[in-house]
């Protein structure tokens, strides 16, 4: 198929929000958290630069995009708080809370 083809159909619309943008994963972040994943950021980049370590800088973009998800939440703080301290009323047993796991772990014992 040949550009030519193209000519005059091409749009100006935003691509569709890319959830491993460094740049909107640094905003989603709380100012003391920036910092770090600066420095992550560029320690992957770096490496990136051999073909063989490319997924490393995918695996800390979607780390860090998985934190700032987290960090948006209103009880994160609270949450990690629970999770550091080992608090029981904090959470669920995994028979209650995943279906089938009873299943899935009788083998493994």
């Amino acid at each position: 198929m040949s550009l030519d083809r193209w000519e005059g159909d091409v749009t100006a619309e935003p691509l569709e929000n890319n959830p491993l943008d460094p740049e909107d994963i640094l905003r989603r972040l709380p100012q003391d958290e920036r910092e770090r994943f600066i420095r992550d950021y560029r320690s992957a980049l770096d490496a990136a630069h051999e073909l063989w370590r490319y997924q490393q800088l995918q695996d800390v973009l979607r780390l860090w995009h998985l934190r700032a998800t987290a960090y948006a939440s209103p009880d994160f703080a609270q949450r990690a708080e629970q999770a550091r301290s080992g608090d029981p009323s904090a959470f669920v047993p995994a028979s209650e809370a995943i279906p089938g796991w009873a299943e899935r772990t009788d083998g493994a014992r």
